[in-house]
């Protein structure tokens, strides 16, 4: 008979050990300094602090603020991917201390296709590990057909799918169907089902949970069974796709991209200028919005595209890149699809929110992308 994992230590009432943890891996992780990171989670345990607040709130904390650094145009793109990296080393580092022995059953913990953010997964698997759970973690972009040979082989009580990106929500749409056919019970989370999961739930998951400790209560309530998905088509869960939109939008990306292109060069004759590394960020953004777009058909909900709007707009402002620049390529785009009514309303809508956006404060212009 196996003992029942322990449960979390309390967290000290003062907050300060979580503050002062925090503060010396976000130091670490900003310095490159990968030493300095795992010294500093594990100090974090001998003050105190449980295993599983280390995870979701040291790491999981400082990983949040590095993303929130960079749309601020506060740390580079490379100090990102380093800090990504070192926090990833040091949630191995805690991977073994306070280990729990299995005592409630198998689950598997993937990111869906196409996905690369792996680190919300794999602070998800291993919390659950610490709950006594056995995890078979995939890791990052998992393609559908593997992850269903895998679940046939290992027989899971539950999977657990994880996406940052919205655009990624088609692909945790099939992968949702294939794992409910296989008769395994979905549970989905990240950013990409929204804040209130209304994706997750839109897309027909059996669950969704806000963060780890929100999927490891789930998965101790007993995980219901998986929803019917024998022979459920995407139209089936979402009727609004019949009109064929979303599909033309998608296969029509690139050449959509290429002539927006043109017609703003037209717009602004400064654009023959660029060099090739402003156009190549230029058609990056358009690509982004239009694959934001798309996914907004996908799920008909406007607010996921200006949420995006309003996100890239605060991202180009602080790196000096004006609004208008958005708010035309936006209006080049309704004229290309005016014969797509949803996609032009979600055009227009999009312009429309932008204009009742304020960026925050936003250094000098400088010439660049789009």
């Amino acid at each position: 008979m196996t003992a029942a994992p322990a449960e979390p230590r309390t967290q000290p009432e003062d907050g300060q050990p979580l503050a002062r943890a925090r503060e010396r891996l976000w130091a670490a992780v900003i310095d490159g300094d990968e030493y300095a990171a795992v010294d500093a989670v594990r100090d974090s345990l001998d003050s105190g602090l449980d295993a599983e607040t280390v995870l979701i709130d040291v790491i999981g904390g400082v990983q949040l603020r590095v993303g929130a650094e960079w749309a601020a145009n506060r740390v580079t793109v490379a100090q990102e991917h380093a800090a990504t990296a070192i926090n990833e080393r040091a949630v191995a580092a805690l991977a073994g201390r306070d280990r729990a022995p299995v005592s409630r059953g198998r689950v598997t913990v993937t990111c869906v296709d196409g996905e690369w953010h792996a680190l919300p997964a794999r602070l998800v698997a291993e919390v659950l590990r610490l709950r006594g759970w056995q995890v078979d973690y995939l890791g990052a972009q998992t393609p559908t057909p593997h992850l269903i040979a895998h679940l046939h082989r290992t027989n899971p009580q539950a999977v657990l799918l994880s996406s940052s990106l919205p655009t990624h929500l088609p692909a945790a749409h099939a992968a949702v169907t294939a794992c409910q056919a296989a008769g395994v019970t979905v549970l989905a989370g990240g950013a990409a089902f929204g804040p209130d999961g209304r994706y997750a739930r839109l897309l027909g998951a059996d669950h969704w949970a806000v963060d780890a400790r929100g999927a490891a209560d789930v998965l101790a309530a007993g995980p219901s069974r998986p929803r019917s998905a024998a022979s459920r088509q995407a139209v089936d869960d979402l009727p609004h796709l019949m009109d064929q939109e979303y599909t033309l939008v998608v296969r029509s990306r690139h050449q959509l991209v290429k002539q927006t292109l043109t017609d703003l060069e037209e717009r602004f004759p400064a654009m023959a200028r660029y060099d090739d590394a402003q156009r190549e960020r230029t058609a990056e953004d358009l690509a982004h919005i239009v694959g934001f777009l798309g996914t907004a058909l996908y799920v008909d909900d406007a607010r996921l595209f200006d949420t995006f709007l309003v996100w890239t707009a605060d991202v180009l402002a602080a790196r000096g890149v004006p609004v208008h620049s958005l708010t035309t390529g936006l209006d080049v785009l309704g004229r290309l699809l005016r014969d797509f009514p949803r996609a032009a309303g979600l055009l227009e809508q999009g312009a429309a929110a932008l204009a009742g956006h304020r960026s925050p404060a936003a250094p000098p212009a400088h010439g660049g992308g789009a």
